[in-house]
């Protein structure tokens, strides 16, 4: 088996693996820093939870993909600067982002990590880092479960047009 043989954490990344660790780090990283400002503009305590939890999850995974590209050698992405708390009656009305914007868009970032996180896990010859990332998979889809919930409880959740009569097809 060569290299790919005993303890995966001792086997060296190959460049896919360390690409889709940095750019995920770099994402995460990033989205950290909005969800951050979000939580100024956030009005509703079930969403200020969720934004809570969700950005306490992203600073474990930053922690555990930041120790794995030093140990393999790898340059870390730059990271964005915290966000101060400010006061949300401090932001006008009209700048202000509404909590429904706010988790329609956490919404997104999910549905994309999850893409991310089985895109890296089916690259991956590491078994340590495809586990990994089954780890975060598994967390964000959790987390996209639980905000589904908060979405339909507030009324936030814009569904696509019900299909409830199909036309009568021709028969030919």
């Amino acid at each position: 088996m060569g290299i790919f043989g005993g303890n995966s954490k001792q086997e060296p990344m190959h460049y896919g693996e360390v690409f889709g660790v940095w750019v995920y780090l770099a994402t995460t990283k990033a989205l950290l820093a909005g969800y951050q400002t979000a939580m100024n503009h956030a009005g509703d305590t079930d969403l200020k939870d969720f934004l809570e939890d969700i950005m306490q999850t992203m600073k474990k995974e930053i922690d555990q993909l930041e120790d794995v590209l030093k140990i393999n050698g790898a340059a870390l992405p730059p990271s964005p600067p915290d966000r101060p708390l400010a006061d949300r009656s401090s932001i006008p009305v009209g700048a202000r982002l509404n909590d429904s914007e706010i988790a329609l868009g956490i919404a997104r970032d999910i549905a994309g990590g999850l893409l991310t996180c089985s895109q890296v896990m089916s690259q991956s010859l590491r078994e340590d880092i495809g586990l990994m990332f089954a780890e975060f998979h598994f967390a964000k889809a959790h987390s996209g479960f639980r905000l589904q919930r908060i979405l339909k409880e507030k009324g936030w959740l814009i569904a696509p047009p019900l299909h409830m009569h199909a036309p009568e097809l021709a028969h030919v």
